[in-house]
């Protein structure tokens, strides 16, 4: 695990996503450049009714400037209040925390399954894949969403040349239905691909993603969420169950876990 800094840094950037989705830019954070795809970052919302820290998937990070970015969706009174900030404001940020991805073999799919505001990690993964001289081509960008308004940053993902699948439960955007669905056929259809599957989102979705996995003999990795009120592993208030018996912290052996890893 790397080795976690605190530090209040300020919004430099914020962009109103729609439909109740946020990007927002902070620096500087001197640990930027530590940040890797799938870690999170653990932070105290600039308000006294809201007592525990709350956990953001990094999205991007900008080792230069030392600026990070989350996204996130208003969910509850922690992120309502989240979204009421404005450039210049400070916030309390402590990270990177976590396990992150495993990035593939170049000779390798990523066949990616973002679930709606589980897309950040994957999107920064997908940046990061390009910059570090991957074949765009060769990464597969399932999105799925109740509707075309939850899938977000649509632009910046075709902006990186990957395959982009966009799946909405309401058949508003790209095909109806789930998006396991079509992660399925794309990989019974490409048996020689060499596909190796990561996914983050909704905890049905996860468990659908993880059986696929399992099922189809495709190895890969899952990013989970959970309640983490302290963030490195001391409350225990993020415990799952593991397959090969005992258990794990979410926050500390995670969130990143291996396809079959983890009792979904």
């Amino acid at each position: 695990m790397t080795k976690p800094a605190c530090e209040t840094a300020l919004l430099t950037k914020r962009r109103n996503l729609k439909n109740g989705y946020y990007s927002y830019t902070f620096g500087p954070f001197r640990a930027a450049g530590k940040c890797r795809p799938g870690h999170f970052l653990h932070i105290k919302l600039p308000c006294s009714d809201v007592f525990f820290r709350r956990a953001f998937s990094v999205a991007s990070a900008n080792p230069e400037k030392q600026e990070l970015e989350v996204i996130f969706k208003i969910f509850g009174r922690g992120t309502r209040h989240m979204s009421q900030m404005r450039p210049g404001d400070p916030i309390d940020i402590l990270g990177p925390l976590g396990n992150p991805f495993k990035l593939p073999r170049k000779t390798e799919t990523a066949v990616m399954v973002a679930g709606g505001v589980g897309v950040p990690p994957l999107l920064y993964m997908a940046e990061q894949m390009v910059a570090k001289g991957y074949d765009p081509k060769r990464i597969r960008f399932f999105y799925g969403g109740r509707s075309k308004e939850d899938v977000i940053e649509r632009t910046r993902i075709k902006r990186l040349g990957v395959h982009f699948h966009p799946i909405t439960e309401d058949g508003s955007l790209g095909e109806k239905g789930l998006v396991t669905g079509p992660v399925a056929t794309f990989i019974k259809d490409n048996p020689g691909c060499k596909p190796r599957l990561f996914a983050c989102g909704p905890e049905g979705m996860l468990k659908a993603t993880n059986d696929l996995g399992l099922r189809l003999k495709v190895a890969g990795q899952v990013s989970l969420e959970a309640p983490m009120p302290c963030g490195f592993g001391v409350c225990l208030g993020c415990i799952v169950t593991l397959t090969s018996g005992g258990h794990a912290r979410v926050c500390r052996e995670g969130p990143v876990f291996e396809i079959g890893e983890v009792a979904l």
